[in-house]
């Protein structure tokens, strides 16, 4: 059921049948996407902007935008999450290149991965087996696997990515440009 606390998740089946039913019209599906995902979305937001009021912002265009656009929703392209984060994600970019925000922090050492979320190899663990994202993943060298789940699942920005791998910003950028672009192939 997609409904629930902010603690409890809802099946990536729940989030799709609850957009299809956004794209007929029905306000009390947006209602629970927004009380199963808008905690975690905000969060997201959160890392990404570092400030609340403009990640509020984010959170709230985000749910505009999944309300007019259910209905472009391709279940055959990816999950449901995917697609919302997706729209959170780019919301936010767009408005630090915007505000001519960019937080790149290079002295930060690597981060640990907070405690309640997974890591970017269980999270790919969970996509199905004959899933063919996750079969491209697999495709992807380790590192950059983590990289690119690392940035559209759990939004971190390039500079974080840098300082949590220990790589230079340059080459998480590349990293995450020809990772997107084998994907991209391969699920062509």
């Amino acid at each position: 059921m997609v409904t629930g606390d902010a603690g409890e998740r809802s099946a990536p089946g729940d989030l799709a049948a609850a957009l299809r039913r956004c794209a007929g019209g029905d306000r009390a599906a947006l209602q629970a996407i927004y009380d199963a995902e808008a905690p975690r979305m905000l969060g997201v937001a959160l890392r990404l902007l570092h400030r609340r009021a403009l990640a509020e912002e984010v959170v709230h265009e985000a749910f505009l935008r999944i309300w007019q656009r259910a209905g472009s929703y391709q279940p055959s392209r990816g999950d449901a999450r995917g697609w919302i984060y997706a729209i959170l994600r780019n919301l936010a970019l767009n408005m630090l290149r915007s505000e001519g925000r960019v937080d790149l922090v290079d002295d930060f050492g690597p981060m640990e991965l907070a405690s309640e979320e997974e890591g970017p190899e269980s999270i790919v663990m969970r996509l199905s087996e004959g899933s063919r994202l996750r079969r491209c993943l697999e495709g992807l060298d380790a590192v950059r696997r983590q990289a690119v789940v690392l940035a559209y699942v759990q939004g971190l920005t390039h500079g974080e990515l840098a300082g949590r791998l220990g790589v230079p910003l340059g080459t998480v950028k590349s990293w995450i440009r020809r990772s997107l672009l084998a994907l991209r192939e391969c699920m062509a």
